[in-house]
């Protein structure tokens, strides 16, 4: 009996030094500090084996198992971290959880609108609100855009910033940084694009981004769009029509929605909308500047995210009684 006490006495001690050891023991972070970039999404787990793989603590499971049991793991902060020296995994932890980053974080999604773009700025609390008392045209004149609508401006990415940097910087930001990718895809067009300027390609990417978000579609989709263009067909896309609603819009869009006229109907409107309608990404921008070779006309979801193109409206028709009737018949 007295030598199984001394085991598990001895073992309880070993555990206690490891625990110590993993814990308390410093590590030395690498020359120049190591950066440690905490996404809005990023999950304790994700954090954990990024530090541990790249040295900064000792074990990653543990940091994990400690941050649930303490319930740091629910109050660690977005933004761009630099530990430097040396550093323990309690002080990397506590240093997350007290939420100052050297550099804080601004995430936009690709397809967003403006006003949902809006709504992420002011609810950021390191961005000082300048802006916030503005009308979105006050906003775009403040940055320096004249009398341009916002919409679709602005590039969708993460952003790294110093806590107290003002929205319209950010703004400024975003939209130098859509200016950049957007004049590249212009450069880098197919000819015979019935664009007449990057705005409009822009416009045929938001267009892009809101139908698709499947990759291997993007670049048929812009196909589609191009080829009723150049035949005078209208895009009859429904995001147009759902943008045009604006508040009325409640989740579903009917007939009578397609039918009712507003300046975004691509059913009862020719052409691209007057403005672009969401944010698109670099894939997006891509995909109108350089769509696939194809004489499609038409396609239709097949329920899994990928859709069904159709160069005749025969060869539609049965995709639609395929993948959309027979489903509702389900």
């Amino acid at each position: 009996m007295k030598k199984i006490s001394r085991v598990l006495l001895l073992l309880l001690l070993c555990a206690a030094g490891w625990l110590a050891w993993a814990l308390l023991l410093p590590v030395e972070m690498p020359a120049g500090g190591y950066k440690l970039l905490v996404g809005p999404n990023r999950t304790m787990k994700q954090i954990a084996h990024s530090l541990a793989k790249d040295g900064a603590i000792r074990d990653g499971q543990l940091m994990v198992a400690l941050a649930r049991i303490t319930g740091s793991d629910r109050k660690v902060k977005a933004g761009l971290y630099r530990l430097e020296g040396s550093q323990s995994m309690l002080d990397v932890l506590d240093r997350l959880v007290q939420g100052h980053p050297d550099e804080a974080s601004l995430t936009t999604i690709e397809g967003w609108t403006f006003r949902q773009l809006r709504q992420a700025v002011e609810r950021n609390p390191d961005i000082r609100h300048d802006a916030r008392k503005l009308s979105d045209v006050d906003l775009v004149a403040r940055i320096g855009l004249g009398d341009a609508s916002p919409e679709g401006l602005f590039f969708p990415s993460t952003y790294l910033f110093t806590p107290g940097t003002s929205d319209l910087d950010l703004y400024r930001q975003a939209y130098a940084t859509m200016r950049q990718h957007l004049d590249a895809a212009w450069a880098a067009r197919k000819p015979g694009l019935p664009y007449t300027s990057p705005y409009e390609l822009l416009t045929m990417a938001s267009l892009i981004e809101k139908e698709t978000s499947s990759e291997a579609d993007r670049s048929m989709v812009a196909a589609v769009f191009v080829n009723r263009l150049k035949k005078g067909m209208r895009l009859q896309t429904d995001p147009s029509v759902i943008y045009g609603m604006g508040a009325s819009y409640q989740g579903n869009i009917g007939k009578a929605d397609l039918r009712r006229d507003t300046p975004y109907n691509t059913y009862t409107r020719a052409g691209l909308t007057p403005t672009p309608i969401s944010m698109p990404g670099k894939a997006a921008l891509y995909a109108a500047a350089q769509p696939a070779e194809t004489d499609a006309l038409y396609f239709v979801a097949r329920g899994d995210g990928s859709s069904e193109f159709s160069s005749t409206l025969e060869q539609h028709n049965q995709a639609v009684r395929k993948y959309i009737l027979k489903k509702g018949q389900q």
